[in-house]
């Protein structure tokens, strides 16, 4: 056992070299890879290779090695996003000194520093800090991605100070002030702060008050992610200001509110919907970002794959009937919509939506909105559609059975119906309308195909690289999807993708087209084993099956595919 140590040592020492034999001796499992770690790990500690040479094992992830040796040496390894913390400790460091040794500030106390480093066995770093402080440190990790994406912010939050400093004045002298420089200041953070959530690629920006601070968060990709942190006096302002713009009582904190506004960055000009809800701290406001290019997307620019792309476009070609989108909520089923309609719209067919509310306007098709209030619903407003004479009707979601209903009996007059709904996937979809009341044979026949989808994040292509997975950890539900000869990829982080190793997000979705013996076997009330069974026939795939294609064609990884199924 000894020598066999040994010469694992020998091997992990030139992992360039020996890369096919560890290889082999993974996949035969004569190593894991957590004994791998271990070694690398013990290699660090011992001296006899650094942090910095993990990068040159392609079949590890550093940060599992980093928590190894931070345990070794008696650090705890934190997640950065669970923290709430100051940036304004930071901001005393030299930046270029924070970039240069990927270190984090984080608090200051009587007895001690805190510092969050990437390497715990940098000395260097070490030594500056305690020349910096001289005082006892306390020593955090955390990934090296995770510390870069914070200092990014940081270098951000250093550029926000003059703005900082501006409202923080015309608050202390708010008796004298001139309101017109406070709203000017608060104005020039909105900006940053829109700019900035635009640059990322976001979809929504989170603005939340805590017990010391004022959290933003954005999500990206699908995930969510602090952006900025400001300290709890920026927070009423920031989010008065927020609410004249979109129209809204700034007044009212009891209660939760929905608005509007239009805003132009450079020469672009956004619109936001605006949420605000109130919590124990003050008020939630969420701000979505509107992106119209998603008006005009094209239904192969999604990422349907061949077979489910054929499938879709040419149930859209129907006269009649019902085609849904079905997922949960952010799976980007109003995109599909969208592109649906741009498939479909044509000067000889009337095509009316109604949603709630409109995001994007579409031409050539009449758009109406939800109004609750005035007492305008899906169900009233689908009846006065239909006296419109049209020839394709969206609907924006189908939430309870008289809008399903209505929507029934009108695919069953000659009208093709788009709407999206709820559910897991395409079979759970049948079960549902079921279960809302709606007759076996009357859903048999409005059915044209029923599609369910989710949005996976993309590996980025810059920091791509090949792993070796150990296949004794992988999920036991997709073992068997895997061919024996399987590649897998994932982003190691790198600038282009905030180090987070992904980069946009690709849809992956199963259609199940509804053929004349499914239709038979919907009308018959028949197990949901048997439809599938049908499916299968004409080369049906699930979600997870399409999500696996993807994670072996490099698009994105298993992690980010069992996710999102929750499987």
């Amino acid at each position: 056992m000894e020598i066999e140590q040994k010469r694992l040592k020998e091997l992990i020492k030139d992992p360039s070299k020996n890369l096919l034999t560890i290889n082999l001796m993974l996949k035969n499992g004569l190593l894991s890879i957590e004994g791998l770690n271990e070694l690398i790990a013990g290699n660090i500690i011992s001296g006899e290779s650094n942090i910095a040479e993990i990068k040159s094992y392609p079949f590890v992830n550093r940060d599992q090695i980093i928590k190894i040796v931070s345990k070794k040496l008696g650090h705890n390894y934190i997640d950065l996003d669970n923290l709430d913390f100051n940036y304004k400790f930071a901001l005393k460091f030299p930046f270029q000194r924070i970039v240069k040794y990927t270190i984090l500030p984080i608090d200051d106390s009587k007895e001690f520093t805190t510092v969050v480093f990437a390497d715990p066995l940098d000395v260097e770093a070490k030594d500056f800090v305690q020349r910096t402080v001289n005082k006892k440190l306390e020593i955090l990790v955390a990934s090296e991605e995770q510390i870069k994406e914070y200092i990014k912010k940081l270098e951000i939050e250093k550029g926000m100070k003059d703005v900082i400093v501006k409202i923080r004045r015309a608050i202390s002298n708010s008796a004298t002030a001139d309101d017109n420089k406070d709203s000017s200041a608060i104005l020039e953070l909105i900006e940053l702060v829109i700019k900035t959530s635009i640059d990322l690629r976001s979809s929504d920006i989170h603005i939340e008050p805590t017990e010391h601070s004022c959290v933003v968060r954005n999500r990206i990709d699908g995930v969510l992610m602090r952006t900025f942190l400001f300290e709890h006096d920026i927070y009423a302002p920031l989010s008065s200001r927020i609410k004249l713009l979109a129209n809204l009582d700034i007044a009212e904190k009891r209660l939760p509110q929905d608005g509007r506004f239009a805003y132009s960055i450079g020469n672009s000009n956004y619109d936001f919907r605006v949420s605000t809800l109130p919590i124990v701290s003050g008020e939630s406001i969420v701000i979505r970002i509107l992106d119209s290019s998603k008006a005009t997307i094209n239904l192969n620019n999604t990422g349907m794959i061949p077979d489910n792309y054929n499938r879709f476009f040419n149930s859209l070609k129907s006269s009649y009937g019902i085609v849904l989108v079905t997922g949960p909520t952010g799976s980007g089923k109003t995109t599909t919509l969208y592109g649906a309609l741009n498939e479909i719209k044509s000067v000889k067919d009337k095509i009316i939506t109604v949603e709630d509310p409109v995001e994007y306007q579409v031409e050539m098709i009449q758009q109406v909105n939800v109004n609750k209030k005035a007492g305008l619903d899906f169900a009233k407003t689908l009846r006065a559609i239909l006296r419109q004479d049209p020839d394709k009707i969206m609907i924006g979601e189908i939430r309870d059975h008289e809008t399903l209903r209505i929507a029934i009996e009108a695919a069953l007059t000659g009208h093709l119906v788009l709407s999206t709904m709820h559910t897991n996937d395409s079979i759970a979809s049948i079960t549902r309308m079921l279960d809302m009341g709606i007759e076996p044979y009357l859903l048999g026949g409005a059915l044209v195909a029923i599609q369910a989808q989710r949005l996976v994040r993309k590996i980025c292509t810059k920091c791509k690289k090949e792993i070796l997975v150990d296949p004794k950890s992988l999920n036991k539900k997709i073992v068997h999807l895997l061919p024996n000869d399987y590649k897998l990829y994932r982003g190691e982080g790198c600038n282009s993708c905030s180090f987070t190793g992904y980069l946009g997000r690709e849809m992956i979705c199963e259609v199940l087209e509804i053929t004349d013996k499914m239709s038979s076997l919907i009308s018959a009330n028949e197990p949901k084993e048997k439809i599938i069974e049908e499916a299968r026939t004409y080369g049906f795939k699930t979600i997870l099956e399409v999500g696996v294609i993807k994670a072996l064609n490099g698009i994105t990884t298993i992690d980010e595919v069992l996710r999102v199924t929750k499987s």
